[in-house]
Protein backbone atom coordinates (compact mmCIF):
# COMPACT_ATOMS: atom_id res chain seq x y z
CA UNK A 1 0.00 0.00 0.00
CA UNK A 2 2.67 2.37 0.85
CA UNK A 3 4.55 2.11 -2.60
CA UNK A 4 0.88 3.31 -4.54
CA UNK A 5 0.64 6.45 -5.82
CA UNK A 6 -2.39 8.58 -4.39
CA UNK A 7 -5.07 8.86 -6.98
CA UNK A 8 -4.58 11.80 -9.19
CA UNK A 9 -5.22 13.16 -12.23
CA UNK A 10 -2.52 15.28 -13.75
CA UNK A 11 -3.87 15.76 -17.31
CA UNK A 12 -7.15 17.05 -15.65
CA UNK A 13 -4.85 19.14 -13.13
CA UNK A 14 -2.93 20.68 -15.91
CA UNK A 15 -6.21 20.95 -18.11
CA UNK A 16 -8.35 23.12 -15.23
CA UNK A 17 -5.51 25.57 -14.73
CA UNK A 18 -5.05 26.10 -18.61
CA UNK A 19 -8.41 26.75 -19.03
CA UNK A 20 -8.83 29.48 -16.29
CA UNK A 21 -6.32 31.24 -18.25
CA UNK A 22 -7.66 31.03 -21.74
CA UNK A 23 -10.71 32.24 -20.32
CA UNK A 24 -11.63 34.70 -17.69
CA UNK A 25 -14.75 33.51 -17.03
CA UNK A 26 -13.71 29.88 -16.04
CA UNK A 27 -12.16 30.65 -12.63
CA UNK A 28 -15.69 30.98 -10.80
CA UNK A 29 -17.07 27.83 -12.76
CA UNK A 30 -14.14 26.05 -11.23
CA UNK A 31 -14.46 27.39 -7.53
CA UNK A 32 -17.51 25.91 -7.22
CA UNK A 33 -15.63 22.62 -7.22
CA UNK A 34 -12.28 22.80 -6.23
CA UNK A 35 -10.02 25.00 -3.62
CA UNK A 36 -5.95 25.39 -3.86
CA UNK A 37 -5.32 21.86 -1.63
CA UNK A 38 -7.78 19.52 -4.10
CA UNK A 39 -4.56 19.70 -6.51
CA UNK A 40 -2.55 16.95 -5.80
CA UNK A 41 0.74 18.79 -7.25
CA UNK A 42 2.26 21.28 -4.77
CA UNK A 43 3.37 23.07 -7.97
CA UNK A 44 -0.56 23.15 -9.72
CA UNK A 45 -1.55 24.29 -5.83
CA UNK A 46 1.00 27.51 -5.46
CA UNK A 47 -0.05 28.54 -9.48
CA UNK A 48 -3.86 27.86 -8.10
CA UNK A 49 -3.83 29.98 -4.96
CA UNK A 50 -1.46 32.72 -7.05
CA UNK A 51 -4.40 33.01 -9.81
CA UNK A 52 -6.77 33.25 -6.47
CA UNK A 53 -4.37 36.03 -5.62
CA UNK A 54 -4.33 37.59 -8.75
CA UNK A 55 -8.63 37.57 -8.77
CA UNK A 56 -9.05 38.65 -4.71
CA UNK A 57 -6.96 42.12 -6.31
CA UNK A 58 -9.44 42.28 -9.11
CA UNK A 59 -6.37 41.49 -11.73
CA UNK A 60 -6.42 40.43 -15.37
CA UNK A 61 -5.62 37.16 -15.67
CA UNK A 62 -2.81 35.49 -18.03
CA UNK A 63 0.35 34.35 -18.52
CA UNK A 64 2.39 37.54 -17.64
CA UNK A 65 0.57 38.68 -14.46
CA UNK A 66 0.53 35.16 -13.67
CA UNK A 67 4.64 34.86 -14.07
CA UNK A 68 4.98 37.96 -12.03
CA UNK A 69 2.46 36.95 -9.58
CA UNK A 70 4.20 33.78 -8.62
CA UNK A 71 7.80 35.40 -8.95
CA UNK A 72 6.81 38.16 -6.09
CA UNK A 73 5.67 35.54 -3.98
CA UNK A 74 9.09 33.72 -4.41
CA UNK A 75 7.64 30.35 -6.11
CA UNK A 76 8.21 30.63 -10.00
CA UNK A 77 11.22 28.42 -9.89
CA UNK A 78 9.55 26.01 -7.49
CA UNK A 79 6.24 25.52 -9.49
CA UNK A 80 9.10 24.59 -12.73
CA UNK A 81 9.68 28.59 -14.05
CA UNK A 82 8.26 29.96 -17.06
CA UNK A 83 8.50 27.62 -19.54
CA UNK A 84 6.32 25.43 -16.88
CA UNK A 85 3.76 28.40 -16.68
CA UNK A 86 3.72 28.91 -20.32
CA UNK A 87 3.13 25.75 -21.10
CA UNK A 88 -0.35 25.03 -19.28
CA UNK A 89 -2.61 27.03 -21.82
CA UNK A 90 -1.03 24.20 -24.53
CA UNK A 91 -2.38 21.38 -22.93
CA UNK A 92 -6.29 22.37 -23.19
CA UNK A 93 -7.67 23.22 -26.53
CA UNK A 94 -10.59 25.57 -25.14
CA UNK A 95 -12.41 26.00 -21.76
CA UNK A 96 -15.35 24.98 -22.57
CA UNK A 97 -15.18 21.91 -20.77
CA UNK A 98 -13.18 23.17 -17.67
CA UNK A 99 -16.14 21.76 -15.02
CA UNK A 100 -15.38 18.71 -16.12
CA UNK A 101 -11.49 18.67 -15.65
CA UNK A 102 -12.67 20.22 -12.17
CA UNK A 103 -14.64 17.60 -11.40
CA UNK A 104 -12.14 14.70 -11.80
CA UNK A 105 -9.84 17.06 -10.05
CA UNK A 106 -12.14 16.55 -7.06
CA UNK A 107 -12.99 13.48 -7.15
CA UNK A 108 -9.35 12.34 -6.99
CA UNK A 109 -9.19 14.73 -4.04
CA UNK A 110 -12.01 13.09 -2.42
CA UNK A 111 -10.23 10.06 -3.13
CA UNK A 112 -7.02 11.08 -1.30
CA UNK A 113 -8.55 12.29 1.68
CA UNK A 114 -10.62 9.35 2.28
CA UNK A 115 -7.33 7.00 2.26
CA UNK A 116 -5.93 9.66 4.53
CA UNK A 117 -8.96 9.53 7.09
CA UNK A 118 -8.83 5.69 7.05
CA UNK A 119 -4.96 5.30 7.54
CA UNK A 120 -5.43 7.99 10.53
CA UNK A 121 -8.53 5.57 11.82
CA UNK A 122 -6.11 2.80 11.59
CA UNK A 123 -3.60 4.27 13.58
CA UNK A 124 -6.09 5.30 16.10
CA UNK A 125 -7.58 1.89 16.14
CA UNK A 126 -4.40 0.67 17.71
CA UNK A 127 -4.45 3.15 20.53
CA UNK A 128 -6.35 1.77 23.71
CA UNK A 129 -6.82 5.20 25.05
CA UNK A 130 -9.30 6.06 22.60
CA UNK A 131 -12.72 4.43 23.23
CA UNK A 132 -14.10 2.76 20.16
CA UNK A 133 -17.20 4.70 20.62
CA UNK A 134 -15.41 8.06 20.26
CA UNK A 135 -13.32 6.79 16.93
CA UNK A 136 -16.37 5.80 15.60
CA UNK A 137 -18.18 9.80 15.88
CA UNK A 138 -14.70 10.82 14.65
CA UNK A 139 -14.57 8.60 11.92
CA UNK A 140 -18.06 10.00 10.87
CA UNK A 141 -16.72 13.40 11.34
CA UNK A 142 -13.75 13.26 9.08
CA UNK A 143 -16.14 11.80 6.58
CA UNK A 144 -19.27 14.44 6.42
CA UNK A 145 -16.40 17.05 6.01
CA UNK A 146 -15.58 15.72 2.88
CA UNK A 147 -19.09 15.62 2.03
CA UNK A 148 -19.88 19.38 2.95
CA UNK A 149 -16.69 20.72 1.17
CA UNK A 150 -17.63 23.26 -1.51
CA UNK A 151 -21.43 23.16 -0.92
CA UNK A 152 -21.64 26.52 -2.89
CA UNK A 153 -24.96 25.82 -4.72
CA UNK A 154 -26.36 26.49 -8.21
CA UNK A 155 -28.49 29.04 -9.75
CA UNK A 156 -31.70 28.79 -11.68
CA UNK A 157 -33.68 31.15 -13.94
CA UNK A 158 -37.19 32.37 -11.80
CA UNK A 159 -38.94 30.32 -14.68
CA UNK A 160 -37.33 27.05 -13.64
CA UNK A 161 -38.51 27.81 -10.06
CA UNK A 162 -42.04 28.76 -11.12
CA UNK A 163 -43.22 26.14 -12.56
CA UNK A 164 -42.29 23.83 -9.41
CA UNK A 165 -43.82 26.44 -7.01
CA UNK A 166 -47.37 26.48 -9.07
CA UNK A 167 -47.19 22.45 -8.53
CA UNK A 168 -46.79 22.87 -4.65
CA UNK A 169 -49.31 25.14 -4.41
CA UNK A 170 -51.54 22.92 -6.94
CA UNK A 171 -50.77 20.22 -4.84
CA UNK A 172 -51.63 21.94 -1.03
CA UNK A 173 -54.93 22.96 -2.69
CA UNK A 174 -56.14 19.89 -3.92
CA UNK A 175 -55.15 17.93 -0.38
CA UNK A 176 -57.41 20.53 1.64
CA UNK A 177 -55.32 19.71 4.78
CA UNK A 178 -55.96 22.23 7.37
CA UNK A 179 -52.00 22.71 8.19
CA UNK A 180 -49.23 22.86 5.25
CA UNK A 181 -46.63 21.86 7.73
CA UNK A 182 -46.19 19.59 10.73
CA UNK A 183 -49.21 20.57 13.52
CA UNK A 184 -47.95 21.02 16.69
CA UNK A 185 -50.90 19.97 18.52
CA UNK A 186 -51.70 23.47 19.89
CA UNK A 187 -54.25 24.49 17.28
CA UNK A 188 -54.00 27.77 17.95
CA UNK A 189 -50.28 28.18 17.48
CA UNK A 190 -50.80 25.92 14.37
CA UNK A 191 -53.31 28.43 12.96
CA UNK A 192 -50.89 31.26 13.37
CA UNK A 193 -47.86 29.34 11.41
CA UNK A 194 -50.06 26.46 9.35
CA UNK A 195 -47.76 24.24 11.42
CA UNK A 196 -44.15 23.63 11.32
CA UNK A 197 -42.63 24.07 7.79
CA UNK A 198 -39.73 22.30 5.71
CA UNK A 199 -36.33 23.74 6.60
CA UNK A 200 -36.97 26.16 8.56
CA UNK A 201 -35.39 26.41 11.97
CA UNK A 202 -37.23 27.51 14.46
CA UNK A 203 -36.23 28.88 18.41
CA UNK A 204 -38.34 28.28 21.70
CA UNK A 205 -37.22 30.64 24.13
CA UNK A 206 -37.82 31.08 27.79
CA UNK A 207 -36.46 31.96 31.27
CA UNK A 208 -35.57 28.67 32.87
CA UNK A 209 -38.17 26.98 34.69
CA UNK A 210 -40.71 28.36 32.25
CA UNK A 211 -41.44 25.31 30.67
CA UNK A 212 -39.44 25.35 27.47
CA UNK A 213 -38.73 21.44 27.62
CA UNK A 214 -41.87 21.07 28.49
CA UNK A 215 -43.18 22.61 25.46
CA UNK A 216 -40.90 20.54 23.30
CA UNK A 217 -42.08 17.15 24.90
CA UNK A 218 -45.96 18.23 24.45
CA UNK A 219 -45.24 18.50 20.63
CA UNK A 220 -42.63 16.15 20.06
CA UNK A 221 -45.16 13.20 21.62
CA UNK A 222 -48.35 14.75 19.60
CA UNK A 223 -46.42 14.35 16.69
CA UNK A 224 -44.60 10.92 17.03
CA UNK A 225 -47.38 9.40 19.33
CA UNK A 226 -51.05 10.68 18.20
CA UNK A 227 -49.59 11.77 14.40
CA UNK A 228 -47.21 8.73 13.87
CA UNK A 229 -44.87 11.58 12.10
CA UNK A 230 -41.03 10.23 12.89
CA UNK A 231 -39.22 12.84 15.60
CA UNK A 232 -36.07 13.15 16.77
CA UNK A 233 -35.05 14.43 20.06
CA UNK A 234 -31.54 15.46 21.15
CA UNK A 235 -31.50 15.37 25.28
CA UNK A 236 -28.73 17.65 26.58
CA UNK A 237 -29.63 18.95 29.60
CA UNK A 238 -31.81 15.76 30.77
CA UNK A 239 -31.11 12.50 30.71
CA UNK A 240 -32.88 10.24 28.39
CA UNK A 241 -35.02 8.44 30.86
CA UNK A 242 -35.97 11.77 33.12
CA UNK A 243 -37.10 13.08 29.98
CA UNK A 244 -39.54 9.72 28.99
CA UNK A 245 -40.08 9.11 32.72
CA UNK A 246 -41.90 13.20 32.30
CA UNK A 247 -43.65 12.04 28.18
CA UNK A 248 -45.02 8.58 30.75
CA UNK A 249 -46.37 10.78 33.34
CA UNK A 250 -47.61 13.48 30.75
CA UNK A 251 -49.07 10.60 28.88
CA UNK A 252 -50.55 8.28 31.28
CA UNK A 253 -51.65 11.85 33.24
CA UNK A 254 -50.30 10.83 36.15
CA UNK A 255 -48.77 13.05 38.86
CA UNK A 256 -45.23 13.53 38.68
CA UNK A 257 -44.98 14.09 41.96
CA UNK A 258 -46.71 10.77 42.65
CA UNK A 259 -44.39 8.80 40.55
CA UNK A 260 -41.19 10.65 41.93
CA UNK A 261 -42.26 9.85 45.56
CA UNK A 262 -43.56 6.16 44.52
CA UNK A 263 -46.88 6.97 46.06
CA UNK A 264 -49.11 5.06 43.13
CA UNK A 265 -52.54 4.07 43.37
CA UNK A 266 -53.17 0.87 41.40
CA UNK A 267 -54.97 2.22 38.81
CA UNK A 268 -51.78 4.16 38.17
CA UNK A 269 -50.06 1.36 37.16
CA UNK A 270 -52.50 0.46 34.14
CA UNK A 271 -52.65 4.51 32.52
CA UNK A 272 -48.59 3.77 32.92
CA UNK A 273 -48.55 0.57 30.75
CA UNK A 274 -51.34 2.15 28.69
CA UNK A 275 -48.92 5.02 28.07
CA UNK A 276 -45.73 3.02 27.63
CA UNK A 277 -47.22 0.76 25.16
CA UNK A 278 -48.16 3.84 22.79
CA UNK A 279 -44.40 5.40 23.34
CA UNK A 280 -43.21 2.42 22.24
CA UNK A 281 -44.48 1.94 19.14
CA UNK A 282 -44.11 5.64 18.26
CA UNK A 283 -41.41 6.01 15.87
CA UNK A 284 -39.77 8.94 18.33
CA UNK A 285 -36.30 8.45 18.66
CA UNK A 286 -34.50 10.25 21.46
CA UNK A 287 -30.15 10.80 21.29
CA UNK A 288 -28.84 11.71 25.20
CA UNK A 289 -25.70 13.21 24.10
CA UNK A 290 -24.20 15.40 26.72
CA UNK A 291 -22.14 18.21 25.96
CA UNK A 292 -22.37 17.22 22.34
CA UNK A 293 -20.35 18.85 19.69
CA UNK A 294 -22.11 20.49 16.68
CA UNK A 295 -20.32 17.94 14.10
CA UNK A 296 -21.28 14.95 16.00
CA UNK A 297 -24.86 16.30 16.09
CA UNK A 298 -24.68 16.92 12.63
CA UNK A 299 -23.55 13.40 12.04
CA UNK A 300 -26.34 12.03 13.87
CA UNK A 301 -29.28 14.02 12.66
CA UNK A 302 -28.18 12.78 9.12
CA UNK A 303 -28.07 9.35 10.17
CA UNK A 304 -32.07 9.92 11.82
CA UNK A 305 -32.88 11.47 8.57
CA UNK A 306 -31.88 9.08 6.17
CA UNK A 307 -31.93 5.62 8.14
CA UNK A 308 -35.05 6.60 10.47
CA UNK A 309 -36.87 9.10 7.99
CA UNK A 310 -37.51 12.14 10.63
CA UNK A 311 -39.68 14.56 9.52
CA UNK A 312 -38.53 16.82 12.37
CA UNK A 313 -35.60 17.51 14.55
CA UNK A 314 -36.46 18.68 18.68
CA UNK A 315 -32.76 20.05 20.77
CA UNK A 316 -33.13 20.85 23.97
CA UNK A 317 -31.31 22.98 24.07
CA UNK A 318 -29.08 25.00 21.59
CA UNK A 319 -26.46 26.88 23.65
CA UNK A 320 -25.82 23.11 25.00
CA UNK A 321 -24.24 22.40 21.92
CA UNK A 322 -20.45 22.49 21.86
CA UNK A 323 -18.71 24.51 19.26
CA UNK A 324 -15.62 22.32 17.46
CA UNK A 325 -13.67 25.66 18.13
CA UNK A 326 -13.93 26.23 22.21
CA UNK A 327 -10.76 29.06 21.41
CA UNK A 328 -13.65 31.91 19.78
CA UNK A 329 -15.48 34.36 22.15
CA UNK A 330 -18.80 32.78 23.43
CA UNK A 331 -21.13 34.47 21.21
CA UNK A 332 -18.62 33.60 18.06
CA UNK A 333 -19.22 29.94 19.05
CA UNK A 334 -22.84 30.57 19.39
CA UNK A 335 -23.28 32.41 15.97
CA UNK A 336 -21.76 29.07 14.37
CA UNK A 337 -24.09 26.87 15.92
CA UNK A 338 -26.89 28.82 15.16
CA UNK A 339 -26.06 29.06 11.26
CA UNK A 340 -25.05 25.55 11.15
CA UNK A 341 -28.45 24.55 12.47
CA UNK A 342 -30.02 26.72 10.03
CA UNK A 343 -28.06 24.91 7.26
CA UNK A 344 -28.83 21.70 8.58
CA UNK A 345 -32.95 22.12 8.41
CA UNK A 346 -32.03 23.66 4.81
CA UNK A 347 -30.15 20.39 3.68
CA UNK A 348 -31.89 17.46 5.27
CA UNK A 349 -35.58 19.76 4.77
CA UNK A 350 -37.00 19.31 8.23
CA UNK A 351 -38.62 21.44 10.43
CA UNK A 352 -35.21 21.90 13.33
CA UNK A 353 -37.04 22.88 16.83
CA UNK A 354 -34.17 23.97 19.09
CA UNK A 355 -34.94 25.89 22.65
CA UNK A 356 -32.87 28.50 24.48
CA UNK A 357 -32.76 30.53 27.02
CA UNK A 358 -33.48 34.14 27.26
CA UNK A 359 -31.76 36.89 29.40
CA UNK A 360 -32.26 37.95 32.92
CA UNK A 361 -33.74 41.20 31.79
CA UNK A 362 -36.86 39.69 30.39
CA UNK A 363 -37.48 38.34 33.70
CA UNK A 364 -41.18 39.58 35.40
CA UNK A 365 -42.09 40.98 31.46
CA UNK A 366 -42.69 39.04 28.33
CA UNK A 367 -39.75 38.48 26.28
CA UNK A 368 -38.46 40.49 23.02
CA UNK A 369 -36.04 39.50 20.03
CA UNK A 370 -33.63 41.51 22.00
CA UNK A 371 -33.66 38.83 24.62
CA UNK A 372 -32.02 36.08 23.57
CA UNK A 373 -29.07 35.09 25.30
CA UNK A 374 -25.53 35.35 24.09
CA UNK A 375 -25.44 35.90 20.37
CA UNK A 376 -27.96 38.37 18.16
CA UNK A 377 -27.25 35.45 14.95
CA UNK A 378 -30.49 33.33 16.57
CA UNK A 379 -32.08 36.03 16.06
CA UNK A 380 -31.05 36.79 12.05
CA UNK A 381 -30.84 32.57 11.72
CA UNK A 382 -34.23 32.00 12.60
CA UNK A 383 -37.63 31.66 10.47
CA UNK A 384 -39.62 31.42 13.38
CA UNK A 385 -38.79 32.70 16.67
CA UNK A 386 -41.73 31.68 19.71
CA UNK A 387 -41.27 33.36 23.40
CA UNK A 388 -42.93 31.33 26.44
CA UNK A 389 -44.27 33.64 29.22
CA UNK A 390 -45.93 33.48 32.56
CA UNK A 391 -46.03 35.16 35.97
CA UNK A 392 -43.71 32.63 37.70
CA UNK A 393 -44.89 31.27 41.18
CA UNK A 394 -43.25 28.87 43.08
CA UNK A 395 -42.89 25.13 42.19
CA UNK A 396 -45.04 23.93 45.15
CA UNK A 397 -47.65 26.84 44.61
CA UNK A 398 -47.57 25.53 40.72
CA UNK A 399 -48.07 22.12 41.67
CA UNK A 400 -50.84 22.32 43.91
CA UNK A 401 -52.67 24.30 40.48
CA UNK A 402 -54.95 22.33 37.91
CA UNK A 403 -53.90 24.64 35.30
CA UNK A 404 -51.48 27.71 34.78
CA UNK A 405 -52.14 30.23 31.81
CA UNK A 406 -49.23 30.64 30.04
CA UNK A 407 -48.60 32.96 26.60
CA UNK A 408 -47.02 31.92 23.63
CA UNK A 409 -45.48 34.92 21.78
CA UNK A 410 -44.91 34.53 18.19
CA UNK A 411 -42.17 37.24 18.04
CA UNK A 412 -40.79 36.51 14.57
CA UNK A 413 -42.32 34.64 11.48
CA UNK A 414 -40.26 34.93 8.45
CA UNK A 415 -42.93 33.59 6.43
CA UNK A 416 -46.36 34.82 8.54
CA UNK A 417 -48.00 36.91 11.43
CA UNK A 418 -46.54 37.52 14.26
CA UNK A 419 -48.54 37.86 17.40
CA UNK A 420 -50.18 36.15 21.13
CA UNK A 421 -51.96 33.09 21.99
CA UNK A 422 -52.75 31.18 25.16
CA UNK A 423 -51.94 27.69 26.10
CA UNK A 424 -52.77 25.72 29.53
CA UNK A 425 -49.83 24.32 31.34
CA UNK A 426 -50.92 21.69 33.58
CA UNK A 427 -47.61 21.43 36.33
CA UNK A 428 -49.12 18.24 37.61
CA UNK A 429 -48.26 16.17 34.58
CA UNK A 430 -45.55 18.60 33.15
CA UNK A 431 -47.64 18.74 29.99
CA UNK A 432 -48.95 21.71 27.69
CA UNK A 433 -52.82 21.39 26.48
CA UNK A 434 -55.41 23.25 24.69
CA UNK A 435 -57.13 26.30 26.40
CA UNK A 436 -60.94 25.70 26.73
CA UNK A 437 -60.98 28.51 24.75
CA UNK A 438 -58.24 30.07 22.51
CA UNK A 439 -57.95 33.22 20.67
CA UNK A 440 -56.41 33.68 18.26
Amino acid sequence: MKDRVPPHNNDAELATLGATLLDPEALGRVLAYLRADDFYRSAHQHIFSAILGLSDRGEEIDLITLTHELKARGELERVGGAAYVSGLTSVVPTSANVEYYARIVREHSARRKLIRIANEIIAQGYDDSIESRMLVEEAERKIFEITDEHQTGSFLKAGEIVGRTIEAIEKLYHTQEDYTGIPSGLPALDNLTSGFQDAEFIIVGARPSVGKTALALSMAANIAIHQKIPVGFFTLEMSDMALMQRLIASEARVGSQRIRTGMLRPSDFKNLTDAAGLIYDAPLWISDTPNIKLLDLRAQARRMRSQLGIRILFIDYLTLVGAENSEIPRHEQIAEISRSLKALARELNIPIVALSQVSRESEGRRPTLANLRESGSIEQDADVVIFLHRERGTEQEEEHQNVVETELVVAKQRNGPVGTIRVAFVPRYTKFETLAEEPV
